[in-house]
């Protein structure tokens, strides 16, 4: 037996699989370790390939263990099932691992910084917040819809239920109200702290020279671009723009054989996230476009054959190819220059 060469290591909350190989590749080592072990037990280990799981607290652990001198790569989970051999568990899956992390053709996730880590965590938070604003939102008007009192749709009409809830409107029963004012005042404090994480959000994106270029493309605002810089921490891992459109999965789902191309919807692989967000943007584009026109014949000629969704999605894979040109040619976004007559 042989020193070992490559590892493959099964992350969890507490307890970790190891699985390396020697250079011939017979099994070096096979053991569990506990979460306070496997800096102790990689520090000992001399220089080697480390192939993880790109999932939870991956991140942390290539960052610690390619401080040790390890070289370490992480993986989409989805690209390691199918080297998982019969039954699924924790030795099975870390040699698995062990085995993917050796292929040529296997492709890997950068490793993030602490810094991108926290732009993502501003975003993460964000979603909760809105969800928890959405959800007290409605809350406030089923309750009050009890007792006969419906508001419109919109921030308008529920600021005139809170106005009743605050002016003690008689309609309502005192222990109800109560209630309501407990959740008038958690929704104030969402809405602040909506506020803020939007204004770090926007700062993030300002205070970095590709997140101001990306700034330049149209339906890509400063949250968009705060995404864009903190998700994609290399964009030359990606050979090509349609290979960032790919990823984010905005590109036809294939079921093609036999040389026929039988194309479907969008693949929806990659950071879901980030999709939102470039549909969002693309629609705003469109939704400009239909209103007051626009100078792209491309998108024109698009929204005359195509549906608004179908257009939509199909500007947002643009927008990802032109994001991706932008963050590794270093220019910034350039309007199409009209045909000539």
């Amino acid at each position: 037996m042989g020193e070992v060469v490559t590892v493959g290591l099964d992350i969890a909350k507490s307890v970790f699989q190891v699985h390396g190989v020697d250079g011939a590749g017979e099994v070096a080592v096979r053991r569990q370790l506990r979460r306070a072990q496997v800096l102790a037990f990689f520090a000992k280990l001399p220089a080697c390939l480390i192939g993880i799981e790109a999932c939870a607290t991956a991140h942390h652990w290539a960052r610690e263990l390619a401080a040790l001198g390890h070289q370490v790569r992480l993986m989409p989970p989805s690209y390691v099932k199918p080297y998982v051999k019969r039954q699924k568990n924790d030795a099975a899956d870390a040699e698995a691992i062990c085995e993917a992390v050796t292929r040529p053709t296997m492709r890997f996730v950068e490793v993030k910084s602490p810094e991108q880590q926290s732009v993502m965590v501003l975003h993460r938070v964000r979603q909760t917040l809105m969800r928890q604003r959405i959800l007290l939102s409605n809350t406030i008007r089923a309750h009050m819809a009890e007792f006969g009192l419906v508001a419109a749709i919109g921030r308008e009409g529920l600021l005139g239920l809170i106005q009743l809830i605050e002016a003690r409107d008689p309609r309502v029963p005192e222990e109800a109200r109560t209630c309501l004012e407990f959740l008038v005042a958690q929704l104030r404090l969402v809405n602040l702290q909506v506020l803020e994480t939007d204004r770090k959000i926007r700062t993030s994106a300002r205070s970095t020279e590709v997140g101001r270029r990306l700034m330049t493309i149209p339906g890509v605002g400063p949250v968009l671009a705060s995404a864009l810089v903190a998700t994609v921490a290399e964009p030359k891992a990606f050979k090509s723009g349609p290979n960032l459109a790919a990823w984010i999965g905005l590109v036809p789902k294939q079921n093609s054989s036999g040389g026929k191309e039988r194309l479907g919807g969008i693949t929806k692989q990659g950071d879901r996230y980030l999709r939102q967000l470039m549909v969002v943007g693309a629609l705003a584009v469109v939704r400009y476009a239909e209103r007051h026109g626009t100078r792209r014949p491309w998108l024109v000629q698009l929204l005359a054959k195509r549906p608004t969704k179908v257009a939509t999605v199909a500007l947002a894979n643009k927008i990802a190819r032109i994001a991706w040109a932008i963050m590794t040619s270093g220019e910034n976004y350039r309007e199409p220059e009209p045909a000539a007559a």
